[in-house]
């Protein structure tokens, strides 16, 4: 009987979880990386966004007329940050 006959002879087979977990690891770090340089350049930009989405569904979710002209000046701010 040879060691290549056994079940716990190494094979691609065997590797399979292993790789496929250091690819996953690879992709992670990757965007994480990516997320980074993202922050770094866009963050301050973004987080205006993320208060005007924020203002818009508030000002949804109270609704009525009073609302209204509110949620028209929040979109016309929202449209003039995603144009820069």
């Amino acid at each position: 009987m040879n060691d290549s006959d056994g079940d716990c002879a190494p094979s691609e087979a065997n590797f399979g979880p292993w790789m496929w977990s250091a690819y996953r690891a690879y992709n992670e770090l990757l965007r994480e990386k990516v997320k980074k340089r993202f922050d770094a350049q866009e963050g301050p930009w973004m987080d205006k966004v993320a208060d005007l989405l924020v203002q818009v569904v508030n000002a949804r979710w109270e609704g009525g007329r009073k609302k209204e002209k509110e949620l028209e000046e929040l979109y016309g701010r929202l449209e003039q940050l995603l144009s820069e």
